[in-house]
């Protein structure tokens, strides 16, 4: 075992496509979305302890979910658990992991990956990893983990790379959610996998690209090294927090640097980013439709009925929608547009308030 791979988990979003099931209180990564009995952060951590120790294991995710992680991570040490704040996206999220973890194992590898996909070959997996951590360890090179697509899907990222001979394939392009006639065309060549966001580098490497195409950041972060890991750390990032910007790492560093290379793999990955995919991997009765509660449909197709309440549904002439009946919101609508709930939470946000949110 390598003792120089940490592994970070990013779990601070808010889940905003699975609302009303997924709230800002609680949110996506903290719930048991695919029905095992472990929410998907417990199963991203449960992943990783087949691979490291739990003292190579880190979690960064935003200050409000503190307690959710003790809760649901109990055994994680509090040092390993760095709160965010406020939500700046990847960038910042990926950069204070980098420079805090940097203090104790400056020399160390950094395994990256969100806290709410779903990975159903574990075997698969944890190769693709092992060859990608194998590929960074001589510093020069920023890897992420390409997905083999099976299908034109407009609801991924995009990456282009040069075909070649080697494991690690040099990354030409990246492109954001297609359309999808462009979504087919990439298929067609041969060329693209779907971004997985998972991303594999040394702390050498992924610094030296901060220092480089995100210098404020970089200056930023760069100022705690003195009060990571001690009483100071909180009221350091605080300020940081209100300093730097909000960006994601593939438009910080990856769509910048002249050194990233993706490792292929095919192990049952799904980003779990909408009602839509749940309802594809969900048990189905054999009107295709999924059924999380007591109901009753009468000519009734491709739906998606899930409720906390206790309370009896019947529903009849009813096809391709999504019915949602959590706490103080009912949501009916098509479930196979997943950028309809952003729009339904930002309308919510603005004239009803953060209650339902």
């Amino acid at each position: 075992m390598d003792k120089k791979i940490n592994i970070v988990i990013m779990a601070g979003g808010t889940g905003t496509r699975f609302w009303p099931y997924s709230r800002n209180k609680n949110p996506k990564q903290f719930l048991d979305v695919l029905n095992t009995g472990r929410s998907l952060l417990q199963m991203t951590y449960d992943r990783f302890l087949k691979y490291v120790p739990k003292d190579q294991i880190w979690i960064v995710s935003n200050l409000m979910y503190q307690k959710l992680i003790s809760t649901q991570i109990p055994d994680l040490p509090s040092d390993q658990i760095l709160l965010e704040p406020s939500k700046r996206n990847t960038g910042p999220c990926i950069a204070y992991a980098a420079y805090k973890i940097r203090k104790k194992d400056p020399d160390g590898l950094l395994v990256i990956t969100p806290s709410d996909h779903a990975i159903f070959k574990l075997e698969a997996f944890l190769e693709a990893i092992k060859s990608a951590v194998a590929c960074a360890k001589d510093n020069t090179k920023l890897l992420t983990l390409g997905i083999k697509p099976h299908r034109p899907e407009i609801g991924y990222g995009y990456i282009q790379y040069s075909p070649s001979n080697t494991i690690d394939k040099k990354v030409k392009t990246f492109t954001e959610k297609p359309d999808i006639n462009l979504a087919k065309k990439f298929i067609e060549t041969g060329e693209f996998v779907w971004n997985a966001g998972i991303f594999v580098w040394s702390i050498a490497a992924i610094i030296e690209a901060f220092e480089k195409y995100q210098k404020e950041l970089a200056a930023l972060f760069s100022a705690g090294h003195a009060y990571y890991g001690t009483e100071k750390e909180a009221s350091f990032i605080e300020t940081v927090y209100y300093q730097c910007k909000s960006i994601s790492i593939d438009y910080a560093i990856m769509e910048k640097a002249d050194n990233v290379f993706t490792i292929l793999g095919d192990f049952g990955w799904s980003d779990l980013g909408s009602w839509d995919v749940l309802h594809d991997l969900a048990e189905k009765d054999a009107d295709y439709n999924v059924i999380e509660q007591t109901a009753l449909l009468y000519n009734s197709h491709s739906n998606y009925i899930k409720s906390k309440k206790e309370k009896l549904l019947v529903i009849s002439d009813l096809e391709g929608y999504l019915v949602a009946d959590f706490d103080d919101v009912l949501l009916i609508c098509k479930k196979d547009d997943a950028s309809k709930f952003k729009s339904f939470v930002n309308d919510v946000k603005a004239t009803k308030g953060d209650n339902f949110i």
